[in-house]
């Protein structure tokens, strides 16, 4: 099992920036593929950012150039850094870790809500 758990969310004015991070532990791997997701009031679920257990990461259009995605094997810990916030950006946003070992699996965090709003 592996358990994640996000934290940094919070209200923010628009334009601000937020550093959400979410830590792992359990039976985890640093070839474990992660992301962040968000899901606003209405919508489905959706891709915010993407880091492979090589490092290489993966941005949805709407992020590019604001959002910075890193991982920490050391510390267990993934982070979502989000620069220039937009009210848009309103959603609750969740970790997700895919598991290598067999079987392979999602785990995903609690979420934790993002406000963007004067």
């Amino acid at each position: 099992q592996v358990q994640l758990v996000e934290s940094g969310g919070g209200l923010v004015q628009p334009g601000g920036s937020l550093r959400l991070s979410c830590a792992a532990s359990g039976r985890i791997s640093v070839a474990d593929p992660m992301g962040w997701y968000r899901q606003a009031p209405g919508k489905q679920r959706e891709l915010v950012a993407s880091i492979s257990g090589g490092g290489n990461t993966n941005y949805a259009d709407f992020v590019k150039g604001r959002f910075t995605i890193s991982r920490d094997d050391a510390e267990n810990t993934m982070y979502l850094q989000m620069n220039s916030l937009k009210p848009e950006d309103t959603a609750v946003y969740y970790c997700n870790r895919r598991s290598t070992f067999w079987p392979p699996r999602d785990f995903w965090g609690q979420g934790t809500q993002v406000t963007v709003s004067s």
